[in-house]
Order: structure tokens, then C-alpha cells, then sequence
């Protein structure tokens, strides 16, 4: 299971930035375990939308239980994968 969920929506406006949301809910953990999963998840971003994000799109990401602990090479090929699918689309 991934540590966490992918949304992305085309904006369908003419901008190409990308922008980019977080969110972890309190099933998964106390207020130090939710906001090291979005210091985690920011720099995830900061990496890899960049690179293999879509252009003139938004970008969830939702914390998942399975996210605490999982190794940060982990969840960054789990993010390039996820983008990468949703670009063959």
C-alpha cells in the first residue's frame, strides 16, 4: 500500500504553473506525526513536480497511515511512478 494518494486535475485555464496541495487527517496521526508527513511531502514536491508534474494542473497528496515511516527514496518512487502514469493517460 502507498503512503499516499495522488489527485491531479487539469485546471483548464491557460497557466501553465503547477500547483500543488497537502493533506494528512488526524486517523493518521497526533499534530508532530501529521506535520513531519507534510514537511516530507513538501520536499517530495519541491523534487520531483518540477520534473514529471503536469503543467496547468493541481496536485494532492494525502497522507496514508503507510507514509509514516517509509523510507523518503521510497515514497519519491512511488510519487514518479504515480505521475507518470497519470501522464501516459
Amino acid at each position: 500500500m502507498p503512503g499516499f494518494v495522488l489527485l491531479v486535475r487539469a485546471r483548464g485555464d491557460d497557466d501553465p504553473a503547477m500547483r500543488y496541495g497537502l493533506t494528512v487527517s488526524k486517523k493518521v496521526g497526533k499534530a508532530v506525526v501529521r506535520n513531519r508527513m507534510k514537511r516530507r511531502f513538501r520536499e517530495l514536491v519541491r523534487e520531483v513536480l518540477p520534473v514529471a508534474g503536469m503543467a496547468g494542473a493541481d496536485h494532492v497528496l494525502i497522507g496514508r497511515q503507510a507514509g509514516i515511516e517509509r523510507d523518503f527514496g521510497q515514497l519519491r518512487d512511488e510519487l514518479v511512478s504515480a505521475l507518470g502514469k497519470i501522464a501516459r493517460r
